[in-house]
């Protein structure tokens, strides 16, 4: 237990101390011959005070022996979604027999953003107080929120002392995974074009038998089941639907690339963000979803598999992954993918490709193109869309949109390479990244490309 003087403690010294420099000048002052000062001002006097002052201190600071500890429960977090704001709880208990006001402080990790802390407290006997705070982690990973730091004065407010109280708290940051959320209650209502995601109706199309059903207008004469409607003396019909059981692996750039910042996310938390909706669609639609991770420090291998429960998998085999400052080898990431994954698939690249990437990415394609189906999703910066439709004033804004526009051209250019290569892509803003995915999923779904 720490302690320290308050301010009250100082003014009482700085009054003893301004009486003993009084009293020691007293006698070369004009008013020296004044009997009642002499009595007031005497040296004797001056021991006193001191004396008392010394007392009232001691006791004081005795008094914090008998002082009832603070108990200070903060209500458990398990996982927090990166990005949003979160309300903390927490309970004082105490056996306290007055009223006493308290500094509250919380050990907080330097990844999150904080209002209302640190708090003065007021507590009363008999009443178990709560107390609440918000937070915002701007990261994700493994945090750990540390123990109370309670400060008190003493009876007589010459001192304050410090309590550690309360138990240290291991927290997980998660991708923000609101867009699942979002995309749950709108699919209900069939109003997920909100999302920017286009669920296109159609009867009787696919490539997997669903169900007989009786012949609708419209309905194709390859659908018509000619032994079944020759049972039952009427026409039916055979109903497909999309492909299921196919598998989705993502291939997550971890490379200096993602760290690119538009807004408080990175290019990486937008495409884990966008990862995690499309896993949560895809699982829905009875796929296999797995994924692997290169360009950082470890590759992290996730095998596919099926039901919508694989996403907390998911979560928890990424959700303390950060880019990193290495360069992203794509070769070796197609060399490692071959290796885990035999089955034909859908692989899904999400990274920023430059041009001094492409050839090294079109010779990892290739190696890939071979077996599987691919689409890169290629992240650009919003900036670059902010400039093109920004109107230009001057000749230096006329120099930077000039760059730009052989920036876009390049990238241009890259998007043509890969369809050349028989590679579907997307080059697109992060913002832009979830709609744009999930409507290439069902397209190639709906084709039956796969």
């Amino acid at each position: 237990m720490r302690f320290r003087p308050t301010r009250n403690f100082s003014i009482c010294l700085i009054a003893f101390f301004g009486f003993a420099v009084f009293v020691n000048v007293l006698p070369f002052l004009p008013i020296a011959e004044d009997s009642l000062l002499n009595s007031i001002f005497s040296s004797q006097n001056w021991l006193i005070c001191g004396g008392i002052i010394f007392l009232l201190a001691a006791w004081d600071l005795w008094s914090i022996k008998k002082a009832a500890p603070i108990v200070v429960d903060r209500t458990p977090i398990s996982a927090l979604p990166v990005g949003c704001w979160h309300t903390v709880e927490i309970k004082l208990h105490h056996n306290l027999h007055r009223a006493t006001d308290i500094l509250l402080c919380d050990q907080y990790p330097q990844q999150v953003q904080i209002e209302d802390m640190p708090q003065v407290v007021s507590l009363k006997p008999g009443m178990i107080s709560k107390v609440y705070y918000r937070i915002n982690p701007t990261q994700r990973g493994n945090l750990t929120f540390g123990k109370f730091s309670v400060f008190r004065s003493t009876p007589l407010k010459l001192w304050q002392f410090k309590q550690i109280a309360g138990k240290i708290m291991e927290v997980k940051v998660f991708p923000n995974f609101a867009a699942i959320s979002q995309y749950m209650l709108l699919a209900l209502d069939n109003h997920t074009t909100q999302l920017g995601i286009r669920k296109k109706q159609r009867r009787g199309e696919g490539q997997d038998f669903h169900q007989l059903r009786e012949y609708r207008f419209g309905d194709s004469l390859r659908q018509i089941d000619w032994k079944a409607s020759s049972k039952r003396r009427k026409l039916i019909s055979k109903e497909y639907q999309d492909e299921r059981d196919q598998d989705i692996i993502f291939m997550l750039d971890c490379g200096r690339r993602m760290r690119s910042q538009d807004d408080d996310l990175s290019h990486f938390d937008h495409a884990l963000n966008a990862m995690l909706l499309l896993s949560y669609i895809a699982l829905k639609q009875g796929d296999a979803v797995g994924l692997m991770t290169f360009g950082g420090n470890e590759t992290r291998w996730l095998a596919p598999k099926k039901g919508v429960h694989y996403v907390n998998s998911i979560l928890n085999k990424v959700y303390d992954l950060q880019p990193t400052t290495r360069a992203s080898d794509y070769i070796q990431a197609t060399q490692d993918l071959k290796t885990y994954q035999r089955k034909r698939a859908l692989v899904i690249f999400l990274s920023n490709v430059r041009d001094e990437n492409l050839e090294d990415l079109l010779l990892a394609l290739k190696i890939l193109r071979r077996q599987h189906l691919l689409l890169l999703a290629n992240l650009r910066e919003q900036v670059l869309d902010d400039i093109s439709n920004k109107t230009i004033e001057y000749f230096d804004d006329a120099l930077l949109y000039s760059g730009v526009q052989l920036y876009l051209n390049q990238r241009h250019h890259i998007s043509e390479q890969l369809a050349n290569e028989h590679v579907l892509s997307l080059d697109v803003t992060p913002k832009q990244l979830p709609s744009y995915l999930v409507n290439c999923y069902l397209d190639i779904k709906r084709r039956g490309n796969l």
